[in-house]
């Protein structure tokens, strides 16, 4: 464990890179804050910065982002009632009304002092857990390994309980699109329609630029051109840090908060977004005042804000040990890797453990630092957010579009970017879920593979002796039947309620 640290720290704090840690956090705080640019884009945008760099310092890099991403989102929601990111939605709910008050300043300084908190928590926990899971997973075999992948799958339903047909749907058009290219075992062409540039499959960078950067961009171009702050906000911003006494009095909520959003980040597909709305809907129901929240109370606050925050290093948890994205985020990180050429999975910790290292020594870092780069971000915000998005839109897009064409170097990566984000828009539209087609691209080649595999090693004069064989695993069979539970929860569970009515 002091090699890990030791290595970690000697990545992070050389000079070279320390620099770029620091611009890695100015530039998520930033991206975070700006309206229509979820943390899943604010990673996006980053990866054509990483393209020179060695693979441990590039996922430093992309971790630093994403971590001060999630913070810079609770800015605009304090601010604006906007939220800058998805995940910071629950922030809204008290901050505005604080900065309303014009308590905007204690606002912030409560938000910052928490997402801090809740980010070195689950960094923490990422260190401790990470290789004992590595150690679990190497005994695992093709069919666990599917098992694994699909219980990322399985919480498709849980996604958006509200529409799960439309997210169902959404989740096989992306194992549709995992389809095309090479069969994995035969390596026969399938679904390219004849041409060569689908032969190596959908690239995964370009789509989530497009389902991400530019669909948020479309969207955003229906919403006014420029934005204004409540409360004191209009004359400075600034964060005021809490008393000592006041951190106190929500040091429980930051303890439940910093292990609920830790685990809702490790299950796959589970994200930051809905460890924030958990975590506010699970502190409101155990508060001795609940009717308190809504009505500009730090503790609506500090539970989504460390919720999210912790749910940051809960994501990674299962991309360092098992190669499965824990979220968006992390899916576009695996992907970056990818292109460097890195094999992500339970041998990754045991080959080469510095990617854990620096994940963790990049955390711990960069909340750190986040806490004094909001400060300086929050008084110069203000003046930010008059930028009209008429300029800001066409920016992003150019940034995207940089980032698109730079992972091949060819235009095609940009067709697709440009065709995956007039989808995304169509998607949105109708009410489908982006997430849930983006986490079927990412877990479908893992799932079929593996499961192609089981099938190849599970030796049986019929498929359905095949099928035994494999779901006669102890651990397989233990974690199907929990994907099963998961996936079929949120259907059941309202047609018992209507028996019962």
């Amino acid at each position: 464990m002091l090699d890990l640290l030791t290595s970690g720290l000697s990545v992070v704090f050389a000079p070279k890179m320390f620099l770029l840690l620091i611009f890695a956090v100015f530039l998520g705080t930033l991206f975070g804050a700006l309206p229509g640019v979820s943390a899943t884009m604010a990673v996006t945008l980053g990866i054509p910065f990483t393209y020179r760099m060695t693979p441990v310092d590039a996922i430093a890099f992309l971790v630093a982002i994403y971590c001060a991403s999630v913070t810079g989102g609770g800015m605009t929601a304090i601010l604006f009632k906007i939220p800058g990111v998805p995940s910071s939605a629950p922030t809204t709910y008290d901050g505005y009304p604080m900065a309303q008050r014009g308590e905007a300043g204690k606002a912030l300084g409560v938000q910052l002092i928490c997402s801090a908190i809740g980010g070195v928590f689950a960094a923490i926990c990422m260190l401790l857990l990470s290789p004992q899971l590595t150690q679990a997973a190497l005994s695992f075999g093709p069919s666990e390994l599917f098992a694994i992948s699909f219980m990322g799958l399985s919480i498709l339903t849980s996604l958006e309980t509200d529409n799960i047909c439309r997210t169902i749907i959404s989740g096989l058009i992306g194992l549709l699109l995992a389809c095309i290219g090479l069969d994995p075992l035969l390596g026969v062409p399938r679904l390219t329609f004849g041409t060569r540039f689908l032969t190596s499959g959908i690239e995964m960078i370009p789509v989530m630029i497009g389902f991400f950067a530019v669909t948020e961009v479309l969207k955003q171009t229906n919403k006014p051109a420029k934005l204004q702050a409540v409360g004191d906000s209009k004359k400075s911003v600034s964060a005021k840090m809490p008393s000592i006494k006041e951190l106190l009095s929500v040091k429980w909520i930051i303890a439940r908060c910093s292990v609920l959003g830790t685990v809702v980040g490790i299950l796959p597909g589970a994200g930051a977004t809905i460890a924030s709305f958990l975590c506010y809907s699970t502190e409101q129901k155990l508060s001795k005042h609940p009717e308190k929240f809504g009505t500009g109370c730090i503790d609506g606050i500090a539970a989504p804000e460390v919720g999210n925050n912790a749910a940051t290093g809960g994501s990674m948890v299962p991309l360092l040990s098992l190669g499965i994205p824990g979220g968006n985020a992390a899916a576009i990180m695996m992907s970056a890797l990818v292109l460097k050429g890195v094999t992500m999975g339970p041998l990754l910790l045991v080959n080469q453990p510095q990617f854990l290292a620096a994940t963790f020594s990049s955390m711990m870092v960069a909340n750190i630092i986040m806490v004094f780069a909001a400060i300086v971000i929050a008084k110069i915000f203000v003046q930010i957010l008059k930028v009209p998005y008429s300029i800001l839109g066409p920016t992003i897009i150019m940034m995207a579009t940089i980032g698109a064409y730079a992972t091949k170097n060819t235009a095609v990566d940009v067709i697709l970017m440009a065709i995956s984000g007039l989808i995304g828009f169509v998607f949105v539209t109708c009410k489908f879920n982006s997430s849930a087609m983006i986490l079927g691209l990412v877990l479908g080649v893992i799932c079929e593979s593996n499961l192609r595999r089981a099938y190849t090693i599970a030796a049986g004069n019929s498929l359905w002796e095949e099928t035994v064989n494999i779901l006669s695993r102890p651990v397989t069979g233990i974690i199907l039947i929990i994907c099963l539970v998961v996936l079929l929860n949120p259907v059941v569970k309202p047609l018992i309620r209507k028996k019962k009515s």
